[in-house]
């Protein structure tokens, strides 16, 4: 066993939230036009959102239809389906799916299935993310006649760069 008068820290608590506390707003952070004209969007609740150690965990809507580029992120990252469904590549993730995503690994495009999806999510470190095989989004963008739209502003920590201008939502990266 540990000794844990190493961890312990005198006077650190838990931290306790509820999805409904009204200082956790809702954030739009993605957005695609689907092809019948409507707008559907991801849209995160920001429940713990660390310097040192860096760690984020997230509750998260996404809007039924909305894709979400392929991508990886810049820590170990681990989400939860909830409600709904939705399509990681080629696979089916329905709710009770747990998916761990190693560093160094990316996945999707996703598709959120008809009903949307509800979602749990905590990334072990730097959360921000990087691309993934921009044509894989292309394509699935193009297969469902829908196109990606401008981030939307988000309200990140000072201590944290937003990064997703990154990201190309006209065309295939170069």
């Amino acid at each position: 066993m540990g000794d844990e008068s190493q961890v312990k820290v005198p006077g650190l608590a838990p931290t306790f939230r509820h999805i409904d506390d009204p200082d956790v707003a809702w954030q739009q952070v993605k957005a695609v036009r689907n092809a019948d004209g409507s707008v559907s969007s991801v849209w995160e609740k920001w429940l713990a959102f660390s310097p040192e150690p860096q760690y984020l965990s997230l509750y998260a809507k996404w809007d039924p239809g909305v894709v979400v580029r392929r991508h990886g992120h810049f820590s170990p990252h681990v989400l939860f389906v909830i409600e709904g469904d939705m399509w990681c590549g080629e696979r089916h993730c329905p709710a009770g799916t747990h998916i761990e995503l190693p560093l160094g690994a990316a996945f999707g495009p996703f598709v959120a299935g008809d009903a949307g999806t509800l979602l749990f999510e905590v990334m072990m470190g730097d959360p921000r993310s990087w691309g993934d095989d921009p044509d894989a989004f292309h394509r699935t963008l193009t297969a469902r006649g829908a196109e990606a739209l401008p981030d939307p502003t988000i309200e990140l920590p000072a201590w944290l760069e937003d990064l997703r201008s990154r990201w190309v939502v006209d065309g295939p990266e170069p």
